[in-house]
């Protein structure tokens, strides 16, 4: 039998640090020129902006339900507690499954951007990029492998690296300014126009997901400090903080970078844009830092993964072992080991490709969609007394929070059919382990 993890050491600087480290890794850095190519009438950082108000209208729900039920796997917990005794166990599987299968890719995505990007200093080849990005995963692994009170300390450090960074990058393009970026149509262009949000839809696919990780401390609800307070403020503070450096990092680097020659597929535009203003030094140092910032992401990342499968296995809805804790260091050591193996497999055997949207879908129905859903059975069920903090106006943040995921999911294209297989497969495993269950007296 496992003890449940509740060892309350993460204060909301530290909890703070850890969202933003996940939220800022490689991707905010390589989605920027695929967005900025997706509006032909120079509009794109309304991505950005639609991106931040997709955060905090979820981050509602999040903030409700991770003050109020504070443990260990974050949503695995939301969906078993508001749909009921079946209901619960069926929908908290669900969400286990895609976790194992995303968390790895998500791990081995973030491994190989950083090889990739490595190459803006070192010329590697594809197999030298893959012992980069494996061995990148197993030395998160050791970081990792240690108390909750140190790794604590660390994120403070890296997220301290994150904001540095990009306010180094914000204050550059702001003290050199060659042109404006546009916030306002041309005369004769309108908001109200099919292509317009045809690009908001495909570019917000990629912003969206520099944004996620904003709640990663809802699966470490049960190692946060007065939970009922911190984790709603950690939500907040870091989508504020990091929407305001996203939008002016972009205002800063655009104003260098004239919009219409970038490429969707061009790999090193922040580097450039450095290189350009001070030189090839420069661009190498920025580099470094980016580095940094996904290095720090990915360690964020694999922290709260690892607290999901642990929750799920030590309610009985998953297998056995990931339920143990380790003897002295008091974490899920089992689940952390396994996702570690798999992303490092997953790291040599991938390639980074459509990844972003493909992760998107399949989190959206099962996730996002679904912890809305609950909360309002929640609210149905219990009322609103005893809630340590409570959504802002309810239902309107569930009603856009909803609208703007299915937006989200059909803009996916083909991926949000792969998201849906996904699920399905999760369901036919959940129903035969049931029955098989059923039929050996378990």
């Amino acid at each position: 039998m496992s003890t449940p993890l509740t060892n309350r050491k993460i204060n909301l600087l530290q909890a703070t640090s850890i969202n933003m480290i996940d939220m800022v890794g490689i991707g905010p850095f390589v989605v920027m020129p695929f967005v900025v190519a997706q509006f032909h009438d120079g509009l794109f950082i309304w991505a950005w902006i639609f991106g931040a108000i997709t955060a905090f209208a979820d981050a509602m729900t999040w903030s409700e339900l991770g003050a109020r039920y504070p443990l260990a796997g974050g949503t695995y917990n939301f969906h078993r507690i508001a749909f009921g005794e079946k209901g619960g166990r069926f929908m908290s599987f669900l969400f286990v499954w895609q976790t194992s299968i995303q968390a790895p890719l998500v791990m081995a995505s973030a491994a190989i951007g950083f090889a990739q990007y490595l190459t803006y200093l070192v010329p590697l080849e594809w197999w030298q990029q893959k012992i980069v990005s494996g061995g990148l995963v197993v030395l998160v692994f050791l970081l990792l492998y240690r108390k909750i009170e140190a790794i604590g300390k660390i994120s403070v450090v890296m997220g301290s690296v994150v904001v540095l960074t990009i306010a180094w990058i914000i204050f550059s393009g702001l003290t050199h300014q060659q042109h404006t970026v546009k916030f306002i149509p041309a005369e004769g262009e309108s908001f109200f126009t099919a292509a317009f949000w045809g690009a908001i839809g495909h570019a917000s696919v990629k912003t969206v997901y520099a944004y996620l990780g904003y709640y990663n401390v809802c699966h470490l609800g049960g190692e946060i400090r007065n939970p009922g307070v911190n984790i709603p403020r950690s939500i907040f503070i870091s989508i504020f903080g990091i929407a305001i450096l996203y939008l002016l990092m972009n205002i800063s680097v655009m104003s260098v970078v004239d919009w219409q020659s970038v490429k969707s597929d061009e790999r090193y535009i922040v580097s450039i844009f450095m290189e350009k203003l001070y030189g090839p030094v420069a661009g190498k140092v920025v580099t470094v830092l980016i580095l940094c910032i996904a290095f720090s992401s990915l360690f964020a990342l694999v922290l709260g993964y690892s607290r999901v499968p642990y929750a799920a296995a030590a309610d009985g809805n998953f297998f056995r072992p990931f339920a143990k804790l380790h003897p002295t260091k008091n974490f899920p050591y089992v689940s952390l080991i396994v996702l570690c193996i798999l992303g490092f497999i997953f790291s040599l055997l991938m390639k980074l490709k459509d990844v972003i949207d493909s992760i998107l879908a399949m989190r959206i129905v099962v996730q996002f969609i679904g912890q809305a859903v609950g909360l309002v059975l929640l609210r149905k069920k219990f009322g609103k007394k005893e809630l340590p903090f409570r959504m802002w106006w309810y239902p309107m943040p569930v009603i856009l929070s909803v609208s703007i995921w299915l937006f989200l999911f059909f803009s996916t294209g083909w991926f949000a059919l792969w998201g849906t297989l996904i699920a399905l497969a999760g369901a036919v495993v959940y129903f035969f382990t049931k029955r098989e269950s059923k039929q050996h007296g378990e």
